[in-house]
């Protein structure tokens, strides 16, 4: 408030003035002051004048009295004595401010020396304490605004001391709070701390607690918890006050407590006013005591019952409050009392509602103190007392953590993950029904919060791979540093949560009561159980966890995070325990048995890190054992029980030992430990450790590679394996078992990048293998495994068929069943049945698998044949038709040696034997001449087939089918010979007399387009029957036994069809045409009489006509070529091949017997003008060419009999004319055939052709015969369902493949 220059007073001068507005005369300001006779509002306003002088001009006023030690003494005493004498409270107030403000200025000792003797005087005469109040008052303000005061009257003048503590008795609440203030300020001062301990502890302690618990005003109370803030800074001071020398038992008496006025009963009745200034001002006393010993002082606050009063105090809307009883209660939470008095179960739905009160302010670092508190409450929480009694305060705390969680501050999420951590146990969350659902949500909002601060995984690289990367490319200092801390806390703690939640998990298995929401409505399915719970766990680590950790580790890798992360995956090996084997799989083929190898070899070696060392070989420990015990109850079951199931728990121990032994010392690189299993421990001594880590180096090799994760050289292991065999031999040590078999398959899965054994090796590996008790000990189901015995001769003679036996005791047989179906290419099939391209490679393996089909089980014959015929069916260039046909015959005799009628039927195996033995004999693509061997089966199945009634379809099916070839596939001295074995077997003939009379018994399929397996054994009887005729005729055999067949029947079965399916339908026409062929004269058929049917034609001979045609009559001639016109047209629809050539040879043959009997009725049939509109039909089809098989043939018969009513001239010219324009070699084989049939009858009929047409008849008949044609042996042949046994659906197309060129009539032949 600077001003222009100063009036100069009159009497004083111009040096007295002060540059205010108005002007002020200093001089006449303090002769004001000490004038007695001026008022106290002149003097009033001299001291506002002056102040203002003070505080605006303090320069010129210094410098006006500093010269003069007279006046300023004399200003000094004035103020000083007029604070003594004014009893104005403002005019005191305004003394005191001017004359600290003045002394404050000047800067002299020697005032404040002078001010505290005239204090000391004033306070000694003074006659009633009320009067020392402005002393008192105006030390304070002096402590306050000077520091060094506080020392000067403590050292220089400390009998003030004695006044201080009678103005504290003083029964005067102003004089005490004056008081409490200036013993404030002297106990802040460090010396005055220690001048005037004596003095607190023997004087002063009682009488301000007295003090304190007395206090009403709030000036007073204010002053009384600033002198005891002051006062808790010392232990000394804190010790004295919480009375630290009575006994414990002195301490738990309460009513002593309250008889002494401790300061915990004090402050607790601070708590319960309703000023929030005195309760954070008492809470933080609390804090600033226990921060001292909370495990000295705690107890008391907690026996007086502060705690209640805090956590009550925690609803109030004041942050000061909040942070002051936040701090109070974290230090209270270090005393194991404060949780065993229930006080945290009473408080803790107030601190959830604090929390979410708190959640709405923008302080973080009160966000942050609440959580840290949230979080030591719920880590110190005795297992035995519950922390949340309700459901609806456990609902509401997690929807705190999801809050925090999400808070965009990390500080708060960190902490807020903390809690998380800490807040998953059993004990928090075991009163029903336990929310999963909401801890779901809780746990992937904790994940997809870390998830989004880690960068994406760069590749999808496997876990070994990732570190391997890491490591070789960044010193592990360099990558943390590369990491931000924070973040790599918050992964830790996000680790931390997890692997509670799953122990959570693991552990409410045990609680029946935790299975699933007793309070289901019924009929409702909840989806808070403990069953959804667990499975989410397993999927949000397989989705989100392992990810964000394999992102973690491409950029560092912290000993901490890969401690807890592995501990977690071992835990969660028992959440699912149905999905353990499935996820130790997945963890095995994502490299984490070389990822946890690395972390071992990296942060383990040297005895480093043991708690990282003992979880990473724990969870390799688990990790072995699941995947072993899933193969061990593999084997166990696929072989029926073989070794039980306490042979395979003393195996799993074993092993465990082994592991729990051996992995703790396995902490080397895996160069190294590749450079140990080649090692040979010293003569004559067993060094066991080497041993262990060989073993367990092995076992964990075997395992990786199992499933895909081959991270050493395969011929370094190889040659590693090797060695290490070779020295166990040497040394007369016999590795067990389950290390046998993983040196065998790590052996055979590196063999191809390896160089061969050699004898040593061999004969090694046989002595060993030799000492087991049973080599299913050492096997596994591998495909390399049983190529590596296979492969060489030494292990295949000795140890071929027991790992032959064991392949296919654990091979599945619907697969085996079905693979041809499911498998269209070679590669399919062998990826399949890898047993195919070795079989290919070594037929006599072949051998092998016959001796299996007799020794073993039914379900490994059944596997077995099923492989030899799907090999046989795809490999036909293979030549070992001789060698099984011998091995055929041995199994066969001692079958029907050692079986039974009933025993026979009985056998699965037997159906499938001869479906072989018939497909090795339909590999013979050319006529054979059938040697001992072949009679011999023949003769073995003949009698087979005696043995059995017409429903054993599976067994008379094939047996029928090789019969039917052995007669048709061979040379006429072996036909003969063949046709003379099958007459002789008289049970044969029976037999096959039942098949031919269930054709009219049984019923006929609802569904005719699939053959069922009684239509297809009826298709081989009639087959075979039709083939016996021929033959007996053609070579006069001897006849045993005759079978019957009722004509009417054969006939109505062409005639009417009766839903017959095609198969049927063309066999017994196959039947009719032989009858036909003999004129129905054998001596091996008899033709029964009249059909007692009454649905049946029974036509009598009634002319002479009919006469000559017997046994047929002329209706049934017409009707059955009716019948066969109608089947062309229907073929015409259906396309199909196999029933139209049956037709189209039917009509043939029944038109050359016609022509026998009776010329007219054949002349009078061939020129049926219906013939002529068929020919229009079938030329109406797709093709519209007369280069079709069927058309050919008709257009022979009609030339051949001269039918020129159905045939003329110039549709003989347009065939000829397509016919020369066509591409003979690429004409189909039944076309070819019946074209040159067509071409022959037209040169030898008495049809006119130009000399043009003569030549190129010719030069076509010539092209034709130049053609390798189908052997006339062929023509006659259907092989019915060949697969039969197979239970194939697709059965009558594959038939129709075989009998494609069946029925084409054989030229001038007498059959």
């Amino acid at each position: 408030m600077a001003a222009g220059p100063a009036a100069p007073c009159g009497d004083h001068g111009p040096r007295w003035a002060l540059p205010l507005r108005p002007p002020l005369c200093l001089a006449c300001a303090v002769q004001t002051l000490g004038d007695g006779s001026a008022s106290l509002v002149r003097k009033k306003h001299a001291l506002s004048r002056l102040q203002d002088a003070l505080a605006w001009q303090a320069l010129p006023v210094v410098q006006l009295l500093a010269p003069d030690e007279r006046v300023c003494m004399h200003l000094i005493g004035t103020l000083f004595g007029l604070l003594h004498s004014v009893e104005d409270s403002s005019a005191l107030n305004l003394l005191a401010e001017v004359l600290v403000r003045l002394l404050v200025e000047l800067k002299s000792e020697q005032y404040l020396y002078c001010i505290l003797d005239e204090s000391q005087k004033e306070l000694c005469k003074a006659t009633t304490m009320r009067s020392s109040l402005p002393t008192f008052s105006l030390l304070g303000k002096l402590a306050d605004a000077m520091p060094g005061f506080a020392e000067m009257l403590v050292v220089k003048h400390n009998n003030l001391v004695d006044h201080l503590l009678m103005g504290l008795t003083y029964p005067n609440e102003r004089i005490k709070a004056a008081v409490c203030y200036l013993y404030g300020k002297l106990y802040s001062s460090p010396v005055g701390t220690e001048r005037l301990s004596g003095h607190f502890e023997e004087r002063l302690c009682g009488v301000f607690l007295n003090t304190l618990g007395c206090a009403q005003t709030k000036e007073l109370q204010i002053n009384c918890l600033g002198l005891l803030k002051e006062l808790l800074k010392s232990d000394h001071f804190v010790s004295i006050f919480m009375n630290n020398s009575k006994t414990e038992e002195e301490s738990e008496n309460t009513d002593f407590l309250e008889g002494e006025n401790p300061l915990p009963l004090v402050l607790k009745k601070l708590l319960l006013t309703r000023d929030e200034m005195l309760q954070a001002a008492s809470s933080h006393c609390m804090a600033a005591v226990l921060v001292h010993s909370p495990s000295r002082y705690a107890p008391a606050f907690i026996h007086a019952d502060v705690p209640e009063f805090l956590f009550e105090c925690l609803l109030c809307k004041s942050e000061v409050l909040i942070w002051s009883v936040y701090c109070c209660l974290l230090l209270l939470t270090e005393e194991r009392l404060f949780f065993s008095k229930c006080h945290t179960v009473y408080g803790i739905e107030s601190l959830v509602r604090s929390l979410q009160g708190v959640l709405l302010l923008n302080n973080v670092e009160l966000h942050k103190q609440g959580l840290l508190l949230f979080t030591e409450i719920l880590k110190r929480q005795p297992v035995e007392i519950k922390l949340f009694t309700n459901r609806g305060v456990c609902i509401e705390a997690i929807d705190v953590l999801m809050e925090t969680v999400n808070c965009p501050v990390l500080e708060v999420a960190v902490e807020a993950v903390k809690a998380v951590a800490a807040f998953l146990r059993k004990d928090h969350l075991s009163s029903p029904p336990v929310p999963y659902e909401e801890l779901q949500k809780l746990l992937e909002a904790v994940l997809k919060r870390c998830a989004d601060l880690s960068p994406p995984q760069s590749s999808k690289r496997h876990a070994g791979d990732l570190l391997f990367s890491v490591s070789q490319s960044h010193p592990a200092n360099r990558n943390l540093g590369r990491v931000p801390q924070r973040q790599g806390q918050f992964l830790l703690n996000t680790l931390e949560s997890f692997r509670n939640a799953c122990r959570l998990a693991v552990e409410f298995q045990g609680d029946f009561m935790a299975q699933e929401n007793a309070f289901t409505a019924p009929n409702s399915e909840s989806k808070d159980t403990l069953s959804n719970f667990s499975e989410f766990l397993l999927r949000i680590c397989d989705s989100l966890c392992i990810p964000m950790v394999m992102s973690y580790l491409e950029r560092a890798v912290s000993p901490s995070v890969t401690e807890v992360f592995i501990s977690t995956l071992n835990t969660l090996f028992a959440v699912v325990p149905s999905m353990r084997n499935k996820f130790s799989k997945k963890l095995a083929s994502s490299s984490f048995i070389r990822l946890t190898l690395e972390l071992k070899a990296r942060f383990c070696s040297v005895q480093s890190n043991p708690v990282l060392n003992h979880t990473c070989s724990s969870f390799l420990c688990s990790l072995c054992l699941n995947l072993y015990s899933a193969t061990e109850k593999t084997r166990t079951s696929s072989q029926e029980g073989k070794f039980g199931e306490i042979e395979r728990l003393l195996h799993l121990h074993e092993m465990s030992e082994l592991l729990q032994k051996g992995l703790l010392q396995l902490n080397c690189t895996i160069a190294e430990s590749l450079l140990l299993l080649s090692e040979t421990p010293e003569p004559f001594f067993l060094d066991q450790s080497l041993c262990n880590h060989q073993h367990c180096f092995l076992l964990l090799l075997y395992f990786a590679y199992t499933f895909g994760d081959r991270f050493v050289p395969d011929a370094e292991l190889f040659l590693a394996v090797r060695n290490f065999l070779l020295s166990a031999q040497d040394h007369g040590d016999c590795p067990p078992p389950h290390i046998l078999r993983a040196a065998l398959y790590l052996l055979a899965v590196c063999q191809d990048k390896g160089k061969a054994l050699d004898m040593r090796s061999l004969s090694t590996i046989r002595r060993i293998l030799d000492n087991l008790p049973d080599l299913s000990l050492v096997y596994v189901h591998c495909p390399l495994l049983l190529k590596f015995f296979l492969h060489y001769p030494e292990l295949m003679g000795r140890f071929g068929h027991q790992v032959l036996q064991l392949w296919f005791s654990w091979e599945d047989c619907k697969q085996t069943e079905v693979e041809e179906a499911d498998f269209g290419s070679s590669d399919q099939l062998t990826s399949a049945n890898p047993l195919l391209p070795i079989l290919k490679s070594n037929s006599s393996i072949l051998l092998i698998l016959l001796d299996l089909v007799c020794s073993s089980t039914v379900e490994v014959a059944w596997k077995v044949l099923m492989t030899l015929r799907t090999f046989l069916e795809r490999n036909e260039d293979v030549l070992v038709c001789d060698l099984l046909r011998s091995r055929f015959l041995q199994i066969l005799q001692q079958l029907l040696i050692e079986s039974s009628s009933a025993t026979l039927q009985a056998n699965r195996n037997l159906p499938i034997l001869l479906s072989l033995l018939f497909l090795v004999q339909l590999r013979s693509k050319g006529i054979r001449e059938l040697d001992s061997t072949d009679f011999k089966l023949l003769h073995q199945v003949c009698n087979l087939c005696g043995k059995c009634k017409p429903r054993d379809t599976d067994l008379l099916q094939p047996s029928l089918n090789f019969l039917y070839w052995s007669l048709h596939q061979t040379t006429p001295c072996s036909q003969q010979r063949a046709v003379a074995v099958l007459l002789s077997n008289v049970s044969l003939l029976e037999l096959l007399q039942k098949v031919l009379e269930c054709t009219w018994l049984w019923s006929p399929p609802s569904r005719p387009a699939c053959l069922s397996s009684e239509d297809a054994l009826l298709c081989s009887g009639w087959l075979l029957v039709a083939s016996l005729l021929l033959y007996q005729h053609r070579y006069n055999t001897e006849v045993h036994q005759t079978l019957s067949v009722d004509l009417t029947e054969v006939l109505n079965a062409v005639i009417f069809r009766n839903k017959k399916p095609v198969l049927l339908l063309v066999s017994i026409m196959q039947f009719l045409r032989a009858v036909l062929r003999q004129n129905f004269s054998s001596s091996l058929l008899v033709i029964a009489g009249q059909n007692t049917s009454p649905s049946a034609t029974q036509p009598q001979p009634s002319s002479l006509q009919d006469s000559a045609l017997h046994p047929l009559v002329m209706q049934q001639i017409f009707s059955l070529v009716v019948s066969l016109q109608n089947l062309l047209v229907h073929v015409q629809l259906q396309k199909d091949l196999l029933l139209s050539q049956a037709v189209v040879a039917c009509l043939e043959t029944l038109v050359e017997y016609l022509y026998v009997k009776n010329q007219d009725v054949a002349l009078h049939v061939a020129s049926q003008p219906w013939h002529r509109f068929l020919l229009f039909t079938l030329l109406s089809g797709g093709q519209k060419s007369f280069l079709q098989p069927e058309v050919l043939r008709m257009m022979t018969l009609f030339v051949r009999y001269q039918s020129s009513n159905i045939i003329s001239q110039k549709e003989i010219s347009q065939i000829i004319q397509e016919a020369a324009e066509a591409n003979i070699a690429e004409l189909p084989e039944a076309t070819s055939h019946a074209l040159r049939l067509f071409l022959s009858q037209i040169q030898n009929s008495h049809y006119q052709v130009e000399p043009e047409q003569s030549g190129i008849i010719q030069t076509l008949l010539d092209r034709l015969s130049g053609q390798s044609t189908m052997c006339v042996k062929h023509q006659d042949i259907v092989y019915p369902l060949i697969a039969n046994v197979c239970g194939r659906c697709n059965r009558g197309r594959r038939d129709t493949e075989f009998a494609a060129h069946s029925l084409v009539p054989a030229e001038g032949k007498q059959n």
